[in-house]
């Protein structure tokens, strides 16, 4: 894996594979256990658990030990730090649109 420099960089590239992706929509439900996660896919348990791995060292999830089972739970904070970045993204864009919408009409009247 390439090296990232942000936790929110982490957080995207953890979100960047359609099997985790698979995994956090799940989570959004409740937690889980690792094998209740891991049922829909068709692949080894030790490949899956890579995903998991993944996600939990970026901060998106968290796990812990209930007995012989691993639960996952969602970490709410990873997901808020993204949301804000990505509207202040949109912000930013539907300023620049504003803007250009401005100018453009600006030119009409001429």
């Amino acid at each position: 894996m390439p090296h990232y420099s942000t936790p929110l960089d982490l957080a995207f590239h953890a979100l960047s594979d359609p099997t985790r992706r698979a995994v956090v929509s799940r989570l959004a439900e409740g937690e889980a256990s690792v094998s209740t996660l891991a049922a829909p896919f068709a692949m080894a348990l030790p490949s899956f658990a890579q995903h998991l791995k993944v996600l939990e060292d970026c901060g998106l999830i968290a796990s812990e030990k209930r007995g012989r089972s691993r639960w996952c739970r969602l970490v709410p904070a990873r997901f808020n730090e993204a949301a804000d970045w990505m509207e202040a993204e949109r912000r930013r864009a539907a300023a620049r649109l504003d803007r250009l919408e401005a100018y453009l009409a600006s030119k009409e009247q001429r």
